[in-house]
């Protein structure tokens, strides 16, 4: 799924026109990967530190676009997060001054994150799920949990824990399922590590 979040990424950027203006000649690949990588991290690591409940929360919330907007992402503390990180690379990296660097960090990250919400809420699109985004932050760990819960549907078990559905007829309680992922969560960051993630992303540039 890290390649749709790529594309996903590049179509967001190519509307912004505080990025396309702000970025300099050349580089747009290279911000859209960063930006990718921003945006895979942030999700990965709310996961590896047990924030697993707020994770499904945000793209709950996007179930109904009416309901969720790129300018309300900005409130979400996950979001605010990534958008910090994003414009501090830009900075760094890319020599931006930092109102420049915040206005396309504040325009663009949102954006994505509302981009793939809606994707992810949208049954006709199979390239975008929670299912397929759980797995790739956890190396699959996600269906084995689901499976070890006798989730028929996937996740639909793990999210009927998480919204206080009843509970599946095995393979622990919500603990135990938000521990296992942060598990999953932590073993991508630590095969990740030391620039893992972006040289993957960097292989989607074209």
């Amino acid at each position: 799924m890290l390649e749709e979040l790529f594309n996903l990424v590049k179509s967001v950027a190519g509307e912004s026109t505080s990025a396309t203006t702000a970025v300099p000649a050349g580089q747009s690949d290279a911000v859209v990967a960063e930006a990718t990588n921003t945006v895979a991290s942030g999700l990965r690591n709310m996961v590896a530190g047990g924030g697993l409940q707020s994770l499904v929360s945000l793209f709950n919330g996007g179930g109904n676009s009416q309901q969720q907007s790129s300018g309300s992402l900005l409130n979400n503390p996950i979001v605010n997060m990534m958008v910090g990180h994003f414009a501090e690379k830009l900075m760094s990296k890319f020599n931006l001054g930092s109102g420049q660097a915040s206005s396309v960090a504040s325009s663009l990250i949102p954006s994505v994150v509302n981009g793939l919400v809606n994707k992810t809420n949208d049954p006709g699109n199979s390239s975008f799920s929670l299912d397929n985004l759980l797995n790739s932050i956890t190396g699959g760990k996600a269906s084995e949990v689901a499976q070890q819960a006798g989730g028929s549907g996937g996740l639909g078990d793990i999210l009927s824990k998480l919204t206080g559905g009843q509970n599946s007829s095995s393979g622990g309680g919500l603990g135990d399922i938000i521990s296992k992922l942060a598990q999953g969560a932590q073993g991508q960051q630590q095969q990740n590590g030391g620039g893992g993630l972006m040289d993957l992303i960097k292989g989607f540039i074209k």
